[in-house]
């Protein structure tokens, strides 16, 4: 769980422009006891700050995953602070921000019961 946090964290920092020699670590908060539940948080010198945390739902399940809240804002090159509030859990990455332009009514489709049999190889009739 740790590796894929720290791959969050790079992947974020590393996706935005800048500068490496301007930016650096003004905060850095990680909260893992490896029981179930996680949180961390960081800021750097440029504007950009991210918190999440994270909760195991449905322990010890067949269908256990994580779910992680948090969100993420950064200075654009307009000077203007952007900021993305998300959720990830089994429907996705789901992120919200003034910036972001609707989903133009896209809805999710689900798999009919006849596929669904047929892919799990119990056949189409």
């Amino acid at each position: 769980m740790k590796t894929l946090i720290m791959c969050a964290i790079l992947g974020i920092a590393t996706a935005r422009p800048q500068n490496p020699q301007d930016a650096y670590i003004t905060r850095y908060d990680f909260d893992n006891a490896g029981l179930g539940g996680y949180s961390f948080g960081v800021e750097t010198s440029d504007g950009f700050r991210h918190d999440q945390t994270g909760e195991v739902v449905n322990p010890g399940a067949e269908n256990e995953s994580i779910v992680m809240r948090g969100s993420y804002s950064y200075v654009g090159p307009d000077g203007v602070t952007y900021t993305v509030v998300y959720i990830a859990d089994e429907n996705g990455f789901q992120p919200e921000g003034e910036h972001i332009p609707p989903s133009a009514g896209v809805k999710k489709l689900g798999i009919p019961a006849a596929a669904q049999a047929s892919l799990i190889g119990g056949g189409l009739g």
